[in-house]
This record gives structure tokens, C-alpha cells and sequence, in this order.
């Protein structure tokens, strides 16, 4: 009888859930620990070598990043999920806690912290797919668009929080005392992660139950070569009908999107005279605008016409972007900044959710990893690009081209009957 009263009981909701609330423990720990450590790094950096020999050592991770994203989520899908965030953030806490140890010892070199980088960007390759693959097993099919608002609001968390917590504690002892912030921080998220019970994948729920691992550890494969693997997450991709064209959409507003605003708001602050709290003033508009997004997925929990309104906020959004380049003054900059962030958010909230809940949970490492590799891997490395066109044809051209590809996400989508009529389950 209670088994059946288990079984008709309504899932609770995500804010409810502790499995949830566990999970985006950990995740805002371990978002905060990032920020801390990248500011350590380049504090790091700049003591220890010239502006130009610093920016290359804050680079350089971008680079495994990118080559090794697609292999990370076919880990992701073999080992299962937890247990590869819990051997991400363990190596992550091991080796800030070691940069520590080394820096009040000795002066290293910037080839230390360029190795360190060049770790770190490899173990973020595993560790970003298995994060995007966790939700599902944790929360009901109909909670994954509120998980996602969730997560949003702890990245910005981790944001903000992160750039005073790391800039405290060089203050107090410089970069060691940073370092071992971080250490801490993803030391923190382990027993959290520790905690968490996995739902079973839907392959294993007919299985017997002495087939069955503990937990749901089981990924879809453990044996086969690694690039067979990779090769069935891609043939899934392109034959879901959602989820290939959402791919599309996705690249092509992450490479719009990423250069303008990463690299864009800081030349448009120079050339206008806004200076560095000009440059503030901004990312603190387009983060109040993508929290404000993230917040409004995570109290209704879904949106209505989830493909179609993905299409018109990246369309809106994109003229957003284009209109920043030619605002006359910091505050009406700031407004369209906090525009941007909130079609952004909502266009970007929408597009995990959607993955979340079209992704047979099995092949979810890999698609994660397909899904953030414009954003987290391929844009970073053109970064140089936007900043050589900014300084040939000037800000404003750069901005536009930018909005275009932006906006030709967003009318990819509205053309694809498929994605336009994709909807968030109820």
C-alpha cells in the first residue's frame, strides 16, 4: 500500500526537493569557487609576469576546453554523472589547495600557473557536461525548466559573491590565501554531492533488480571505443527533431553573442569614456537582467510556447545588442544592458530547459557538451578575432554583425516547425 501511495503522490516541487536543494548546494559552491580561483589566477599572473604574458595564462584553458568537451560528455555518459562532478571537484580542490601550498613556499614562474590553467581547462571539459547531465537525475521530468531557473540564480550568485570573497582574501594574504578560498569552496560541494540519489536511467528502471548499480551510477555504455560513442550521441542529435535544430540555434548565438559582450563592453567603456566603473555599471545591468530571467523560469516553472518565444527573445535580444553599441550615455547603456541580460536569460533558460526535458537522459552528457561548446569552447578561442575587428572597423560594425548572427538564431528557430512548436512539459 505504500509503494502505491508513493506512486500517486505528486513530485514536490524543485525548491522543495532536497535532492534539488543538495545539488544547487554544491553547484553554487563550486560556481564560487570558480570565480575565486580565476581571480587568484590572474592576480597570480599579473605579479608574476607582464599584462600581455597574464592574459595568455587566463587563455590558455580555453584551449583543452574546447578540444576535449565532447569527449568529456561521453565520460560523463560511461561513469554517470555524480560520480564525475565529484572527481572534478575533487581534482579541482586538490590542486588550488596545492597552488596554495606552493605559493607560500616560493615565487613559481608563469609556467606554473599556465600548466595549472591548462589542468583546470581539462577538468572543466568533463565537468560541464556531467553537470548539464545531473538535473534529470535528480528532479521529475515536469521541475527540469524551474532546475534550470534554479541554477541560473546560483550562477549569478556565484558571480557576484565570488569577485569580493577572492578580492577579500588577496587582500588578507595575497594569492595563496585566494587559492586555498577556492580549495575550500570545492571541498565544500563534495559531501553535498556525496549525498545525492540518482533516479535510474529509463533503460535501467525494466531491468531486474540485481542488474541494476547502485544509485543509477551506471551511464549508458561502459566498454566500446570512446569515438563510437561520441559518433551515436551526434546521430541522436540529428535525428531529434528538436534537438538538432536546437543545436544550430544555439551555436550561432553563442557566436554572436559571446565576442560583443565579453569583449565589446570593454572597448565601448574606453572609446566613450566610461572607464572601469562604466565597464561595472554594465555587467551589473546584464547580470540584474539575466537573474531577473532566471528567476521568473524558477517561480512559474515553465514558459507557454517555450520554441517560440526562444526565437522572438533571441530576435529582441539581439536588437538589444546592436542598440548598445550607439547608447549616448552610461545610463541609458546600462538599461539596454539590463534588456540584453533578461532576453538572454530567457532565451538561454529556455534552450537548457528544452534540452533537459527532449534529451533521453542516456546520451544527456553528450548533448550537453554538443550543446556548450559555442559558448565554452569555440567562441572563447575567438575573442582575439572581435578585438582585431573592433580596432579595424570600430565598435559600433562589431556589435551589429554580432546582433545579426544573434538574430539569425533566433529566426532559424521560428522557421523549424519542430523547435517553433516545442513545448516545456506541464
Amino acid at each position: 500500500m505504500s509503494a502505491a501511495v508513493l506512486a500517486a503522490a505528486p513530485p514536490r516541487p524543485a525548491h522543495r526537493d532536497p535532492q534539488v536543494l543538495r545539488w544547487l548546494g554544491a553547484y553554487t559552491a563550486s560556481t564560487v569557487g570558480d570565480s575565486v580561483y580565476y581571480l587568484a589566477l590572474s592576480w597570480a599572473a599579473v605579479s608574476s609576469g607582464s599584462p600581455a604574458q597574464a592574459g595568455l595564462v587566463m587563455a590558455v584553458s580555453a584551449v583543452p576546453r574546447a578540444l576535449l568537451l565532447l569527449f568529456g560528455g561521453v565520460i560523463a555518459d560511461r561513469l554517470g554523472p555524480r560520480r564525475v562532478v565529484l572527481a572534478s571537484d575533487t581534482a579541482r580542490c586538490l590542486m588550488t589547495l596545492g597552488l596554495a601550498a606552493v605559493l607560500l613556499a616560493t615565487s613559481p614562474g608563469l609556467w606554473l600557473l599556465a600548466a595549472a590553467a591548462l589542468v583546470f581547462g581539462a577538468v572543466d571539459a568533463v565537468f560541464l557536461p556531467a553537470v548539464g547531465a545531473l538535473p534529470p537525475r535528480i528532479a521529475a521530468r515536469d521541475q527540469l525548466a524551474r532546475v534550470q531557473g534554479l541554477r541560473g540564480l546560483a550562477y549569478r550568485m556565484g558571480s557576484v559573491l565570488g569577485a569580493p570573497l577572492g578580492g577579500l582574501a588577496v587582500a588578507t594574504g595575497g594569492p595563496a590565501s585566494a587559492f586555498g578560498a577556492a580549495g575550500a569552496l570545492f571541498a565544500l560541494s563534495l559531501p553535498l554531492l556525496c549525498a545525492l540519489r540518482l533516479r535510474p536511467l529509463p533503460t535501467e528502471e525494466k531491468l531486474p533488480a540485481e542488474e541494476k548499480l547502485p544509485a543509477g551510477e551506471k551511464g549508458e555504455k561502459a566498454d566500446g571505443p570512446v569515438l563510437r560513442d561520441l559518433a551515436d550521441g551526434l546521430r541522436h542529435l540529428r535525428g531529434h527533431r528538436v534537438l538538432g535544430p536546437l543545436m544550430i540555434t544555439v551555436l550561432l548565438a553563442d557566436l554572436g553573442f559571446v565576442g560583443p559582450l565579453n569583449v565589446g563592453l570593454a572597448l565601448l567603456a574606453e572609446q566613450r569614456g566610461w572607464g572601469a566603473p562604466g565597464i561595472g555599471w554594465l555587467l551589473a545591468g546584464f547580470g540584474a537582467g539575466a537573474g531577473a530571467a532566471s528567476l521568473l523560469l524558477a517561480v512559474r516553472g515553465r514558459l507557454p510556447r517555450a520554441g517560440t518565444t526562444l526565437g522572438w527573445t533571441m530576435i529582441l535580444g539581439a536588437a538589444a545588442v546592436a542598440a548598445l553599441a550607439f547608447a549616448p550615455r552610461l545610463p541609458v547603456a546600462v538599461a539596454v544592458a539590463v534588456a540584453v541580460g533578461l532576453l538572454a536569460g530567457v532565451s538561454g533558460a529556455l534552450c537548457h530547459a528544452l534540452v533537459q526535458t527532449e534529451c533521453d537522459p542516456a546520451y544527456l552528457g553528450r548533448v550537453s557538451a554538443v550543446s556548450s561548446l559555442g559558448s565554452l569552447g569555440l567562441a572563447p578561442l575567438g575573442m582575439p578575432l572581435t578585438g582585431a575587428a573592433a580596432g579595424l572597423w570600430g565598435t559600433g560594425p562589431v556589435f551589429v554583425a554580432g546582433a545579426a548572427v544573434c538574430a539569425l538564431s533566433g529566426a532559424f528557430a521560428l522557421t523549424v516547425p519542430s523547435l517553433r512548436r516545442a513545448e516545456l512539459p506541464r
